[in-house]
């Protein structure tokens, strides 16, 4: 009876021993781990789990996307992700894949949030912007996001010419900021402007709304004419801000290195919006008394389009005639009737002159009414 009870002491000292053992103290499938290198092989690396278990790493799993486990040598402290308690050889099976992939994501997130300059490499090139990597990241640089230096200003505006500059880029390292990234939808956005962006912010505070600047245009796009103004600080003249009549081609009114007047219409952060025809007297003031609607007025044509004529009625002031002001049934097309060029007479239907809009009729249509 005595030995039957000391058997059953012993047994139940031996499972509270296996309890405590290292077999209980085995880290857990998707556990990260920390262990030091005891063998790097080509295809395999074994790590020391302090003392509990050897750890193996290989095969894909050995692709660490944090790129902080490059030159790994024995003894080397490294982190890991638990995928198997015990594989085929029992040893724990581990992945740097799984680990590196987290913290390459939790790096660029704090990259982000500190703002830091990085260096990344551009990879390849399309119309949108630049494919860069990042560590072992791949993202995207949008061509909105270049510096004012690299930005593609490309007359017309051509989009295979505009292609070709990005492709310039490919191969080349860059300074850049982490803008956007999401490890969710593995999106990593960066942008060589924000680099340059405080700099210029400090540059623009002495400036302000209202300020009359010289400036040199230094780029021509279909929406309007960047410009250099004085310490290098880049503005944009949008296209309506160019002069007081309709501009369709801004190519036609400004030059590359020409040299301008303009006036800050607005500041928004490292931004500067200019204008020139603020810096001009307003046509459409001079006429506010002038005309009335039903007046009869002698105009000349400038453009067609599929609504209506665009028409000069004095020097930088310009109405419209839509096409239902211009044609008689709808087997009439403008063109047959209206020349570009060709003066005719014309009856003022509607004057907003502090809007900037005069619609017309031809006068042969208002007398057929």
């Amino acid at each position: 009876m005595t030995a039957t009870l000391t058997k059953v002491k012993d047994k139940s000292k031996m499972e509270e021993l296996l309890a405590s053992s290292h077999m209980q103290a085995l880290p857990k499938a998707g556990d990260l781990v920390v262990g030091k290198v005891l063998y790097v092989g080509k295809n395999e690396i074994l790590i020391d789990l302090g003392g509990v278990a050897t750890g193996v790493v290989r095969g894909l799993e050995l692709v660490d996307e944090s790129g902080e486990l490059e030159n790994l040598k024995v003894n080397d402290e490294v982190q890991a992700t638990v995928l198997d308690q015990e594989n085929e050889k029992g040893m724990v099976e581990l992945s740097f894949r799984i680990a590196g992939h987290q913290k390459a994501w939790t790096n660029l997130k704090e990259l982000k949030d500190k703002k830091e300059v990085v260096m990344v490499k551009v990879m390849e090139a399309n119309r949108g912007g630049l494919i860069i990597k990042l560590g072992q990241i791949y993202g995207f640089l949008p061509v909105s996001q270049l510096s004012s230096d690299n930005y593609p200003r490309v007359e017309g505006g051509n989009k295979q010419r505009i292609l070709d500059h990005l492709k310039s880029f490919v191969g080349k390292e860059i300074k850049a900021k982490v803008f956007d990234v999401s490890e969710e939808e593995e999106k990593l956005i960066v942008s060589e402007k924000e680099v340059e962006s405080e700099k210029v912010v400090e540059k623009i505070k002495k400036y302000k709304v209202g300020d009359v600047v010289k400036c040199k245009i230094t780029g021509i796009v279909d929406f309007g004419s960047f410009v250099e103004l004085a310490d290098g600080i880049e503005g944009l003249i949008h296209i309506s801000e160019l002069a007081w009549q309709r501009i369709d081609d801004p190519r036609l009114y400004v030059k590359i290195g020409q040299e301008v007047e303009a006036q800050i219409i607005g500041i928004e952060s490292d931004r500067v919006s200019l204008s020139i025809k603020r810096l001009q007297n307003d046509p459409w003031q001079n006429i506010k008394d002038k005309y009335k609607i039903g007046d009869t007025i002698k105009g000349q044509v400038l453009k067609l389009n599929n609504y209506g004529a665009f028409v000069e009625i004095e020097p930088n002031i310009q109405a419209l005639a839509h096409v239902s002001g211009i044609i008689k049934n709808k087997e009439e097309r403008i063109e047959d009737v209206v020349k570009i060029g060709e003066t005719y007479e014309f009856v003022i239907k509607e004057f907003i002159p502090h809007d900037h809009q005069m619609r017309l009729v031809l006068k042969d249509i208002e007398v057929a009414k």
